[in-house]
């Protein structure tokens, strides 16, 4: 029997009761913008999310997740300034904004494979929704929480009252210290909805809406997507701590605006991943990704298991001693799983005697995921003398139903993919082991590179490309079948 789930609620600072409006669950995750790589910062975020909705099931819950994907809209700075992200990647690489978020979006969906990470049942793209933002926007116009500026269509904070109560915001305060220099703006704390292209440029990405052309709001994604897909009040939103000030406060107020209901009912939010210097940021240049972890021959799964040497509400330093412990510890885990279970199928457990053996852990996950101590209840689990090796087995299964650490797969070295072309011909990429990702993404690029070259007979080209990759000690063989098949030596 397992205790109560209880979740630290953002909204009312304390420890509750799961106790959901909705089967199953509804749970959003604030996604990510894809102009670049997620950071391992960014990863904790949904590591905690992951572990979450793997408890929520353990403990009986069905769950519908939806994560967003923010291909527009958010800016550089959370004062409705700056470039969209987007048009500052696409400009940065000299593509276009959809390849952009094509590129970015592969790459983050696979370190969620990487990570064991569910996948969520629905990925919205922004892009794909702009009618639902537009149509959301309209609405809190018609309730008079907007007004027009010279760059968009902005929330007047000031006609709703709870504005400052989810982040226990001073208001007065703010007020005082506003910079003189906000544009149009009304008040500091109100936010675009909607942004007007700029009059003197052609962005990529733009729609006509009643306002003019222009793009939506950062804000405006989320909210409108989850309202979608999920019944409102949502049960559970998600996100980083940095949402809690700007992000979701804002969300809260445009929704609740539009629909004079609840937002939401339980309001979970991870704390940041940090390096010695600080907090880790791309616009910092001080992040470090998943690849960055895999060249170093780290196990993207060691890193899952470094999240959980932190309660998912405290700050986490990162360090590469750190991070190589916990690689080792990984594997030490998993062989002490192997030398103190009986991995078979078992013809007869004593689900007694399994329940008992989990009780700690269990009663760890309930206590708001505290997962340091779900770790040493397992390694409790893993040296009881006591028990049998049969119901251990089945103790540290269920135990990683949550944690999905793999603990009873062996240790992968090698590093394998293969992709297919429009043509139907494969790229095989083998490595003796794990390859960084976006150094496979490179070597898929010029061997496509290669091929163009030489179907347009440019074959000095196309060699120039071997004798790239020969020099990186990549060797490429032309395979029958079509394939072709890079060897990383």
């Amino acid at each position: 029997m397992k205790p109560a789930l209880l979740v630290y609620n953002t909204a009312s600072r304390a420890v509750e009761p799961f106790e959901p409006l909705h089967s199953p669950v509804g749970m959003y995750c604030c996604g990510p913008t894809v102009y670049n790589y997620a950071h391992i910062g960014n990863l904790r975020s949904y590591i905690f999310e992951d572990v979450l909705k793997r408890a929520l099931m353990a403990f009986g819950f069905a769950v519908k997740h939806v994560v967003n994907i923010t291909d527009v809209g958010h800016l550089t700075s959370d004062a409705d300034s700056g470039d969209d992200k987007m048009e500052k990647g696409a400009a940065r690489e000299g593509k276009s904004v959809w390849d952009i978020a094509k590129f970015y979006t592969d790459a983050f969906m696979r370190n969620i494979k990487d990570l064991n990470i569910l996948p969520a049942n629905v990925w919205p793209k922004a892009t794909d929704h702009i009618a639902e933002m537009i149509a959301m926007v309209s609405r809190i116009e018609q309730r008079g929480f907007t007004y027009k500026t010279g760059d968009g269509i902005y929330f007047d904070t000031t006609k709703f009252p709870e504005y400052a109560n989810f982040a226990r915001l001073d208001a007065e305060s703010i007020m005082a210290g506003a910079r003189v220099d906000m544009g149009d703006k009304r008040n500091p704390m109100d936010f675009a909805l909607w942004k007007f292209s700029p009059k003197d440029e052609k962005r990529q990405m733009e729609w006509q809406s009643p306002w003019g052309v222009g793009f939506p709001g950062w804000h405006i994604e989320c909210s409108a997507m989850s309202l979608k897909y999920l019944p409102q009040p949502l049960d559970i939103h998600c996100g980083g701590i940095d949402h809690v000030r700007v992000h979701h406060t804002n969300e809260i107020a445009q929704v609740e605006a539009a629909t004079g209901k609840p937002f939401v009912k339980h309001w979970l939010h991870g704390e940041f991943l940090v390096m010695d210097t600080g907090k880790m940021a791309k616009s910092a240049g001080n992040f470090i990704t998943l690849d960055t972890l895999t060249e170093q021959g780290i196990n993207p799964l060691a890193y899952r298991l470094f999240c959980f040497s932190a309660h998912y509400r405290s700050p986490l330093t990162f360090s590469w001693d750190g991070i190589k412990a916990a690689a080792q510890s990984l594997k030490n885990l998993k062989k002490l799983a192997a030398d103190a279970t009986e991995a078979c199928a078992p013809a007869s457990v004593d689900e007694k005697m399994v329940d008992a053996l989990l009780g700690g852990f269990w009663s760890a996950i309930a206590e708001d995921l505290n997962m340091p101590r779900a770790m040493a209840a397992l390694y409790e689990v893993l040296r009881d003398q006591s028990a049998g090796k049969r119901e251990k087995y089945v103790a540290v299964m269920q135990a990683d139903a949550v944690l999905a650490l793999d603990l009873f797969a062996p240790e992968s070295e090698g590093f394998v993919r293969e992709v297919t072309g429009a043509d139907g011909r494969k790229i095989r990429i083998v490595a003796a082991r794990q390859l960084a990702n976006d150094r496979a993404d490179e070597i898929v690029r010029k061997v496509r590179d290669r091929r163009a070259a030489r179907a347009e007979k440019r074959f000095a080209d196309a060699d120039a490309v071997r004798n790239e990759l020969k020099s990186a000690n990549i060797e490429i063989k032309d395979l029958p079948d079509g394939t072709t098949e890079c060897v990383v030596n």
